[in-house]
């Protein structure tokens, strides 16, 4: 349940009184290459330029390394909304970014049979 302490963007009735869309000035492409899974992480630095109430959120929560797909689920925004973002973030210096690292080849035919396998014993 949202309540209106979660903020000042949020309202118990109304749910987000701010479109997602206008968090990112109404922009829809980041100027950084972000994967759901890629690692972002506060360099500490102080950004400078205007940050917005879901960027210092974003900086708080990236204190220590978090995936693009986790912060846009607890700052409860779309995920290409958040991309922009945490893009903005890297320009100005305060997050650093690292590809997503993968244990197992996500194509490795030996990888998605085991899964398959079981999803099969769960059904």
């Amino acid at each position: 349940m949202v309540t209106a302490g979660d903020g000042p963007w949020l309202d118990d009735a109304a749910g987000r009184l701010v479109r997602p869309f206008t968090v990112s000035d109404g922009r829809t492409r980041p100027t950084v290459e972000l994967d759901l899974m890629s690692q972002v992480m506060a360099t500490g630095a102080t950004p400078f330029g205007y940050l917005g109430p879901e960027h210092a959120q974003a900086l708080d929560l990236c204190r220590a390394p978090l995936p693009v797909a986790e912060v846009a689920a607890h700052l409860k925004l779309p995920v290409a909304v958040t991309k922009v973002l945490l893009a903005d973030l890297v320009d100005c210096g305060g997050l650093t970014t690292k590809p997503p690292v993968f244990a197992h080849n996500p194509t490795d035919r030996a990888l998605l049979e085991a899964v398959l396998d079981g999803l099969r014993r769960q059904l």
